[in-house]
């Protein structure tokens, strides 16, 4: 299991063929996850949207989120990278991929361990545009989806 959150821009592409080749015989499954920063919102044009966390306790917290839904859906391996600091749109903010004997197990993981991030784990989002910024929060939706989930 692997967990990256770093202020950086990362390529999805690169991060998936070195995650994919570590892959053993009994892998039967890669599902992935992919969140961009887009251009527009719900109250308009995004210039960037900027995530602050606590370094040291951001990644401890992901990875005890993560390692728990590696037990719960048995998987063979499991990767998080998630973007830190300014991101523009079109730009990647989060990679969840999961690696697992079969595809219900992989596809069920990357769902919940997504659920988490958008719920729980500590990151703090603002969109900006024209000079102003606006906080972001989890939506309703967001959190009945992983209040649904019982864990």
């Amino acid at each position: 299991m692997r967990v990256t959150v770093k202020d950086a821009s990362f390529s999805v592409d690169a991060e998936l063929s070195n995650f994919s080749q570590a892959r053993t015989d009994s892998v039967g499954a890669l599902a992935t996850f992919v969140g961009y920063c887009r251009s527009e919102s719900a109250t308009g044009g995004v210039e960037s949207l900027h995530l602050d966390h606590y370094p040291g306790f951001t990644e401890v917290e992901v990875a005890r989120l993560a390692r728990a839904v590696v037990e719960r859906h048995h998987l063979i391996d499991l990767l998080v990278v998630h973007r830190t600091g300014a991101v523009t749109p079109r730009e990647p903010i989060v990679l969840v991929a999961a690696l697992a004997e079969h595809r219900a197990e992989a596809l069920a993981a990357v769902a919940e361990l997504m659920d988490y991030l958008k719920t729980d784990a500590p990151f703090w989002k603002r969109e900006m545009n024209g000079g102003q910024s606006r906080w972001i929060e989890p939506t309703e939706a967001d959190r009945a989806r992983r209040a649904a989930r019982g864990d």
